[in-house]
């Protein structure tokens, strides 16, 4: 299959099957790509927390709806923006970044400069919601590297994220929740859009080209 027919293959799974798992190099193929990919600046404003203890789902089902997915699913993938920047973060990412790279440049000086300037003088909730944005950038990513598995996903923003947030802990680690993905497999039989036919705009109605 294609990358595209892979996209075809995906859909958000409403019904998920408890008995099977996704093996564990599946999941940790996800976690890569959601970490290898793109971020304001570079500074990768969000963590993600893979739950795959019984118990605490069951506690997150109920400020999430009921939906069926959080516990059916064999790993939910909680994506947990930082709560604000702050000079810490932002310098932790850049002595990183030279670290990695054995240099250090004007220009990227120059740049960390302008961040710490601006960033951490902004209001906490200006900067949570920039984050929060990064968010799904990996989101999005974990999407298409799931389909590329063939693992099943369903993202979503249905629950209490405050609720969420004390469940876990988030505010004592300067995190505030995001979105949730449950990694599974569809049950076939008992999953009402599975067969339902991808609705989707026509590109012509979806795609301008400026030339």
């Amino acid at each position: 299959m294609s990358l595209i027919d892979k996209l075809q293959w995906r859909y958000a799974t409403k019904k998920m099957d408890p008995a099977k798992a996704v093996p564990p190099e599946k999941v940790e193929q996800i976690l890569e790509a959601i970490r290898l990919t793109a971020s304001s600046s570079g500074l990768q404003p969000y963590e993600v927390l893979v739950i795959t203890n019984k118990e605490v789902r069951e506690k997150i089902k109920p400020i999430a709806n009921g939906q069926s997915q959080i516990t059916d699913c064999s790993h939910l993938l909680v994506f947990a923006a930082w709560d604000t920047y702050t000079a810490k973060r932002i310098n932790d990412a850049f002595d990183m970044t030279e670290t990695i790279r054995n240099f250090t440049s004007e220009s990227g000086t120059a740049y960390r400069q302008m961040l710490l300037k601006v960033y951490p003088a902004r209001d906490a909730e200006i900067n949570f919601t920039h984050a929060a944005k990064q968010v799904y950038i990996g989101l999005g990513t974990a999407l298409i590297a799931a389909a590329y598995e063939q693992v099943d996903s369903t993202p979503m923003e249905g629950f209490d994220p405050q609720a969420l947030d004390t469940i876990l802990n988030l505010k004592e680690k300067g995190l505030r929740s995001v979105v949730l993905l449950p990694l599974g497999y569809r049950k076939a039989d008992e999953d009402w859009l599975l067969n339902l036919k991808k609705v989707r705009r026509a590109k012509e109605n979806f795609v301008s080209w400026i030339q």
